[in-house]
């Protein structure tokens, strides 16, 4: 094949989807880009990266004008909108690395417990290893003493075990171990103190493998002192039909169920919390947009233009989220002892965190040119307005990503 095959191969002479002659790079009727993509992998490659990221340049003179409080809206609204990424394109790019980001670089450790109820001794380790776990005999000189000892402790750790919801049983666990140790323990020593004493040939009072008693019972909810249960004991909201009861009740068994899972892998409760955001700031973008429609209505601005700023301030924040990504990621990877460098890690921490509000105050203020005080007062509402949302919005995402987790 020669080269010129190969050229019109990759370029041809006539659009592949209206058939018009073509003129240059695109069809002057339908906009398709003369390239094939299918016989040039050179060009499939362009095309991806050219349909996300525009790589003409426009979005690194995007988001170097956005630095600048309110310049990059401002342009665009003066009808500047050649130069730069569209607000609402600009808005998901950055939407979506940044919260890819925070995956990859936001952990959160194992999840710490409150510690379980005290026994009776005051003493037992509940939840030691294994082969720590039980009580030590070797100060009983007598096997009464030994005996006393043991059913005082024992007490306690059945008590401990049963006050703790069924739903932890891997905070349980650690408590039954020791309770089969400590009986093994007061066994063992009372071999030493009186190797025929009739108290050895009697069964444990815990035999392993044996249920252990439930008294008190307690689970993680309950409903009028017994514990939830989707069928025998569930939540009943009077107003509602049966069928959104049943529901409700699939949905806070599903959450007991993942309390468990939820304590040992935090992480994966985090990344799909952290997965949800974008699709709430979908929502909560038109929303601040028409919250700066009614703040300010005078201005004459349509609701388009509102949502604009919204856009491009959302940009902003989650430009600045993923620099703190990105500075906690580069934290991470320095020594936690180093003095040194804990300076320069707050100071910019800090630094981003104060200078989020001013940059959104100073492009209100650039944007909608009101008084200084006036857009303060704005400023200062349509923050609590938008906080109360943001608080609400995450709550839900956390409760909604608990129960389907």
């Amino acid at each position: 094949m020669t080269p010129s095959h190969d050229a019109d191969a990759v370029h041809a002479s006539a659009c592949d989807n209206c058939k018009t002659p073509l003129q240059g790079g695109y069809c002057h009727v339908c906009g398709q880009n003369a390239h094939n993509p299918l016989r040039s992998f050179g060009h499939a490659v362009e095309e991806v990266f050219e349909s996300f990221w525009h790589l003409d340049g426009r979005i690194f003179r995007t988001l170097r004008t956005l630095l600048s409080p309110g310049k990059l809206a401002n342009a665009y609204l003066a009808g500047h909108r050649a130069p730069f990424v569209a607000p609402l394109r600009l808005f998901v790019i950055l939407s979506v690395l940044t919260f890819f980001v925070a995956k990859l670089t936001l952990h959160f450790e194992e999840v710490r417990l409150p510690n379980p109820p005290a026994t009776a001794d005051g003493k037992t380790n509940l939840v030691a290893p294994p082969d720590e776990s039980g009580i030590s005999f070797s100060k009983q000189t007598t096997v009464d003493a030994v005996i006393k000892e043991r059913d005082k402790t024992l007490d306690g750790l059945v008590s401990a075990r049963a006050g703790i919801p069924r739903g932890l049983g891997f905070v349980r666990k650690p408590i039954e171990e020791n309770i089969y140790a400590t009986q093994r323990l007061a066994r063992e020593r009372i071999m030493q103190l009186q190797p025929d004493h009739p108290s050895l040939a009697q069964p444990d009072r815990f035999p392993v493998g044996a249920p252990l008693p439930e008294i008190p019972m307690r689970a993680l909810i309950t409903i009028d002192g017994k514990p939830f249960d989707a069928e025998t004991n569930p939540v009943r909201v009077g107003w509602l039909p049966d069928f959104a009861n049943r529901w409700f009740n699939r949905k806070l068994a599903r959450a007991e169920e993942n309390v468990p899972r939820v304590a040992q892998d935090p992480d994966y409760f985090f990344t799909r919390l952290i997965g949800s955001v974008p699709s709430a700031l979908f929502v909560l973008v038109p929303v601040f947009a028409l919250l700066l429609k009614l703040a300010y209505i005078g201005t004459r601005r349509v609701y388009l233009e509102h949502l604009v700023v919204a856009l491009y301030s959302h940009a902003y924040l989650c430009l600045c989220v993923l620099a703190l990504c990105l500075t906690q990621a580069f934290g991470s990877l320095v020594t936690a002892d180093s003095y040194w460098w804990k300076i320069p890690y707050w100071t910019v921490l800090t630094a981003i965190l104060v200078w989020m509000p001013i940059y959104l105050l100073k492009m209100q203020q650039r944007v909608y040119q009101q008084h200084r005080i006036v857009t303060l007062l704005k400023f200062s509402m349509l923050g609590a307005l938008y906080f109360m949302m943001l608080v609400t919005a995450l709550i839900f995402l956390t409760l909604t990503t608990w129960v389907n987790a």
